[in-house]
């Protein structure tokens, strides 16, 4: 997926350095996670294979035996989800390179992975063209952020904003859209881990998606905050990158 980017002045590439604190923990997520997620893949599966032999046998699948095949496809292509997020979070800042890293190309590569529904419309102004940033680390922050906005949006058509500039304080990355937003009581908490302030039986989500945001912008010693825009609804992430 990284190589779709078109990376700028690669000579100033760099290692990317995580806390020492940190790297033993990472490590053991992400071979937990890689691993764990194979049986979780057998398991998405099984449940699609007993309900093809039932029908092989001419077996009917109704009321109670279906609702709880439909639990079961539900619950384990939930838990996939959850630990996919989990392997992207573990993932951040691992083995790539900071380099100059153009933000229309990222973005147009996450745009043909997620597969953006054609009620979305994404407007883009990039007054900052690159960011200094890992190249597989942008494509997971725009990845989390977009996919985000599109999964919570309610109703009609979606606009997403995506939109840069460099400012005294530093390079400064802008993700706003148009839906039901984030009420402020809730914003700090939404940033942690596995969590989400709707039910997962209305919107499937593993919760990961602001954490991941967060830890990557955290990593390249950013900051990211809510930003209210007066007389707008929607949720406007702004995250500011020091210059290097």
């Amino acid at each position: 997926m990284h190589q779709a980017i078109q990376q700028l002045s690669p000579q100033t590439a760099k290692p990317i350095h995580l806390p020492d604190g940190s790297k033993e923990f990472e490590d053991f997520v992400y071979l937990l996670s890689h691993d764990v997620r194979s049986s979780v893949r057998a398991l998405v599966e099984l449940p699609q294979w007993i309900e093809e032999d039932l029908r092989d046998e001419g077996h009917a699948i109704m009321g109670s035996l279906k609702d709880n095949m439909r639990l079961m496809n539900t619950h384990t292509s939930r838990l996939d989800r959850m630990l996919v997020d989990l392997l992207a979070y573990s993932r951040v800042g691992r083995r790539q390179a900071v380099t100059q890293v153009c933000l229309s190309s990222a973005l147009e590569t996450v745009i043909d992975e997620i597969v953006v529904p054609n009620w979305v419309n994404i407007k883009t102004e990039f007054h900052l063209s690159t960011l200094h940033i890992g190249e597989r680390d942008i494509l997971t922050l725009l990845h989390a952020l977009v996919s985000n906005a599109v999964k919570h949006h309610v109703g009609g058509e979606a606009l997403i904003e995506i939109f840069s500039e460099s400012t005294d304080a530093g390079q400064v990355l802008h993700v706003r859209d148009d839906g039901p937003g984030i009420p402020a009581k809730f914003r700090e908490k939404v940033m942690e881990a596995m969590t989400t302030l709707r039910p997962r039986d209305e919107v499937e989500g593993s919760g990961m998606g602001l954490a991941i945001a967060r830890k990557i912008v955290t990593l390249y010693n950013g900051t990211i905050r809510f930003v209210d825009d007066e007389g707008r609804n929607g949720t406007h992430l702004e995250m500011v990158f020091q210059h290097s």
